[in-house]
């Protein structure tokens, strides 16, 4: 997917109307506790400002539903950026409207404008023409760097582009594009394939687009016990996915016909309850007790996935091994996130595909030992699935 960038634009002088994922968490007294996204977006704003652009912001926060609800307001994040690039951030009212195309149409070159939060119109989501019209008027050049939101066709994303005539990626989407598509495309082998998460129906196409490329699946994750029950082992109070039984035999079989190597733990940690003070311990899937419930893979699965991460070249992660919040089920999505790094010192593409998985990373302390972390959770997913994304698609080519 070849798109124009943002290095291919000229920006002096010009307003640059930049979709950034600003979508940061706030405690109660609205500071943001992990200001990540913001920090992503960096080096596109820095490239406007450098190069003499006159920067307008635009993101959503939070749901507020499509009214105006100051809970949700981007002004912490106005505050957070001012203080990250060390220059002053204008805080519109509002996202539309003559006060803010007042306000646009005064800056200079160098300055920045965030706009309100874009949900608290109900036009953003609906993707109404008539409110993308009127965002692209507040620009010369429109830039997407919002992979988080490129799966979904939004006013800000998709609408908006037939009124631009330069629609470009920023850096952020340029770097999402060329590891995830990368992958997907022209992998260098072997490409191993890691899938944790809860429930198969969640990563069906994903699969199903993936057995066309790696050569080897690790499944981890409570959607495990589905795979085990359709092969008739006893799982206990484990999560099955009853309507999937059927499927999960053809997901097997199709793996067998097509030569992928497709591995299922040989041990999983078990406890009464997903709860920090259970007590647990590890259980071969030949030998699962039958009134406790399957939280983690075991060590000897966490070593055999750890083995074939570290003799590829190419590895994908999607999806936490068990129960990772809690410190006690944590030690196989551990295991997999060492190895991930360790990996990457050998020379792998390591790419972790956002979500669950991108905070197991961080959790580990090892999200800068990894080649490309998604910032696109179901953006990352969908893009996995082999779906065109409306933000994407919709970019010059």
């Amino acid at each position: 997917m070849q798109k124009k960038t943002l290095s291919s634009v000229s920006i002096q002088g010009k307003r640059v109307l930049m979709r950034v994922d600003f979508n940061v968490p706030l405690d109660a007294n609205k500071n943001i506790t992990d200001d990540k996204r913001i920090v992503e977006s960096l080096p596109s704003i820095r490239k406007v400002l450098d190069d003499g652009g006159r920067l307008i912001l635009m993101s959503h926060l939070g749901r507020p539903k499509g009214k105006v609800n100051m809970e949700f307001s981007l002004a912490p994040v106005a505050k957070r950026l001012a203080e990250l690039i060390d220059t002053p951030v204008t805080m519109a009212k509002d996202s539309i409207g003559t006060e803010v195309m007042q306000e646009v149409l005064a800056m200079q070159d160098g300055e920045v404008i965030l706009l309100e939060n874009l949900r608290f119109h109900p036009e953003e989501e609906a993707n109404d023409p008539d409110f993308a019209k009127e965002l692209a008027a507040l620009g010369e050049i429109y830039v997407n760097d919002a992979f988080g939101t490129a799966h979904r066709a939004h006013a800000s994303t998709e609408g908006i582009t037939h009124y631009m005539q330069s629609a470009v990626a920023g850096y952020l989407i340029e770097r999402e594009l060329m590891y995830l598509g990368k992958a997907l495309q022209e992998p260098e082998r072997p490409f191993v394939a890691i899938l944790g998460g809860s429930k198969i129906s969640g990563k069906i196409d994903v699969l199903e687009n993936l057995f066309k490329k790696v050569d080897t699946v690790l499944i981890g994750g409570a959607m495990v016990f589905t795979f085990f029950k359709a092969q008739g082992y006893e799982v206990g109070n484990s999560l099955v996915e009853e309507s999937k039984i059927e499927l999960a035999l053809e997901i097997l079989a199709e793996a067998k016909r097509k030569g992928i190597k497709l591995l299922l733990p040989e041990d999983v940690i078990v406890a009464p309850a997903i709860s920090a003070d259970a007590e647990f311990h590890t259980a071969l899937i030949s030998a699962m007790p039958d009134d406790l419930i399957g939280v983690d893979i075991g060590p000897i699965t966490a070593e055999k996935y750890s083995n074939e991460i570290l003799s590829a070249r190419t590895v994908l992660w999607n999806g936490p091994m068990g129960v990772f919040e809690i410190d006690n089920f944590a030690s196989g999505t551990m295991a997999v996130a060492k190895a991930l790094a360790a990996a990457t010192v050998k020379g792998a593409t390591t790419i972790v595909g956002g979500g669950d998985s991108a905070s197991a990373i961080a959790k580990a302390g090892l999200a800068k030992e990894i080649t490309h972390i998604s910032t696109g959770g179901g953006a990352s997913l969908e893009f996995l699935e082999g779906k065109e994304l409306p933000g994407i698609a919709a970019l010059n080519d």
